[in-house]
């Protein structure tokens, strides 16, 4: 692999998808992860906006596009530092199109630094982990109904598409199982690009 820069691996998809479990495990494997930022900031939302809410923070919150020029800016910042780690591999647990995938989902208008910033900054392979009745479960990180986490995997598809990326599915198994999934599918996506 290219010792210059590490390859950026995004790991998205719907809400309750086992992504967190996934990076948790990588992580335990001796991989370089990047966390979702989210929830931390969620958290945050709702004790200033003092609100019970049903649905994502960006149902919620006053001021919706401040909220997600805070999100990308720390997505950024991860995209960033990643190219300043001496890894093979980074992995992130959500990427910069997510944040327009979900302002789209939530009609929630954008200016163009969004898309800009999701088109200039290019994750090396992007995997989704597609939705999972039997696991899903709600939380107060976790605020969607399971029929609007299918929703917004499609909408999160149709983002990447969008900025021109191509999409690997991470097929369901144990934690461990999808890791060496994982891997496999990034060896192999990796090692093919070095062929003549």
């Amino acid at each position: 692999m290219d010792r210059n820069r590490p390859k950026r691996i995004v790991i998205t998809g719907g809400p309750g998808t086992g992504k967190t479990a996934v990076i948790e495990e990588l992580e335990r494997s001796g991989y370089h992860c990047m966390h979702e930022i989210i929830r931390d900031m969620t958290l945050r939302a709702k004790a200033e906006e003092e609100a019970t809410p049903i649905t994502n923070p960006l149902a919620f919150v006053a001021d919706p596009l401040a909220f997600n020029e805070k999100l990308l800016e720390g997505r950024q910042a991860q995209f960033e530092a990643a190219a300043t780690l001496k890894e093979d591999l980074v992995f992130f647990d959500r990427g910069l199109p997510d944040v327009i995938a979900y302002m789209d989902y939530f009609k929630q208008e954008y200016h163009n630094a969004f898309t800009r910033a999701c088109l200039e900054m290019r994750y090396d392979m992007v995997v989704v982990l597609p939705p999972w009745r039997d696991i899903y479960r709600q939380d107060d990180g976790r605020l969607e109904a399971f029929e609007e986490a299918v929703d917004i995997h499609n909408q999160l598809v149709t983002t990447y598409q969008q900025c021109n990326y191509e999409i690997t599915t991470l097929p369901t198994g144990t934690v461990v199982e999808r890791v060496s999934e994982m891997l496999s599918l990034v060896t192999n996506r990796f090692n093919s690009e070095r062929l003549p």
